[in-house]
């Protein structure tokens, strides 16, 4: 379900298909301030309603601790090293080595992917997409944060609910038929600008198992998520989401599903959706979101909206950042 709302006019996604040349199936060009992405779909008034998601204050963090995800399901991204150190002893300061921005909860900027066929958003030249460049970097989401509604789809409670839960231990692909079930069995609906949240259960799953566990998880490159659709990329885009969020490793499902209609476009990522979302829609993603309270909280409420800040880090030209997601319920 959707809500009308005085927003801005943005051509369907079956139009945005009708573009020409390199601009078929992306938003170039179609945003007043380039560089923000789908976080231009947030208007003053979509801000200014949702603090009507406050109903009793209560406040939650969504990020898991830096280093929870150590092992996790990147091979390369460890844990970072806090180091306290004194020059004197009323002095106490600290620096961390090998911070990983995106080794757990984070938010993907639009230079984390560059499409295979048409390159990174709005054209992007590759050459700028470098250290200390500004162009799409993470710095456009700190300097004016996204806040907005936040709206919380239980996947993981919906299937559990069914006596079926989410099968994480294969990896199971989550179809767009299966959000839209759990919404209406929520009675949720969307408004242009909302932020959307998946919880899976796969976070507090993975990190419930033992390290022999993690590593073999690790090891066959398995993790459930959202499977790997044109509709799915469509859906999102036609109800205009601010940003996709998920309590997984990749917000898609791993490996992608084998008819995956991006195998063609986007070989480097077999398959995966992240090219369409990021570098041709301006589609930031959430990954590893600490959504487990909160979503326990709001069943017991009944209502599955919050009010929602995301401020990544202020670094110049990062392709992601921890979220620092805060919701108030």
């Amino acid at each position: 379900m959707t809500e009308s709302t005085d927003t801005a006019t943005y051509p369907t996604f079956e139009r945005l298909l009708e573009r020409e040349g390199g601009l078929a199936g992306t938003s170039w060009g179609l945003f007043p301030e380039p560089d923000r992405g789908t976080p231009s779909f947030i208007a003053q008034d979509a801000i200014l309603r949702a603090k009507n998601c406050i109903r009793s204050g209560a406040v939650f963090g969504l990020d898991y601790p830096a280093d929870a995800f150590d092992p996790g399901m990147s091979i390369r991204r460890t844990a970072p090293r806090h180091t306290i150190y004194s020059s004197h002893p009323a002095h106490r300061d600290d620096y961390v080595d090998g911070y990983y921005l995106q080794g757990s909860t984070q938010i993907d900027g639009l230079r984390h992917r560059r499409a295979d066929d048409v390159g990174f958003y709005n054209g992007t030249p590759d050459a700028r997409i470098t250290e200390g460049t500004p162009d799409l970097g993470i710095q456009e989401w700190a300097e004016k944060p996204i806040v907005s509604r936040g709206v919380l789809v239980d996947l993981h409670g919906y299937r559990a609910g069914q006596g079926n839960p989410v099968d994480h231990a294969n990896g199971e692909p989550l179809s767009l038929a299966l959000i839209q079930e759990a919404m209406e069995a929520q009675s949720l609906s969307i408004r242009p600008g909302d932020v959307l949240m998946l919880h899976t259960g796969w976070c507090e799953w993975f990190l419930a198992l033992s390290l022999e566990k993690k590593q073999r998880a690790r090891d066959g490159r398995r993790a459930s998520g959202v499977a790997q659709s044109q509709e799915f990329v469509a859906w999102a885009w036609d109800h205009q989401l601010a940003l996709v969020a998920a309590d997984n490793f990749a917000f898609e499902c791993l490996p992608p599903v084998p008819d995956s209609p991006f195998l063609h476009s986007a070989p480097n990522d077999r398959g995966m959706m992240h090219q369409q979302l990021l570098a041709k829609l301006g589609m930031p993603l959430g990954e590893l979101w600490r959504l487990g309270p909160l979503s326990r909280h709001m069943q017991t409420t009944g209502n599955w909206d919050a009010f929602l800040s995301i401020k990544p880090l202020n670094i110049t030209g990062g392709t992601g950042s921890p979220a620092n997601a805060t919701a108030v319920v």
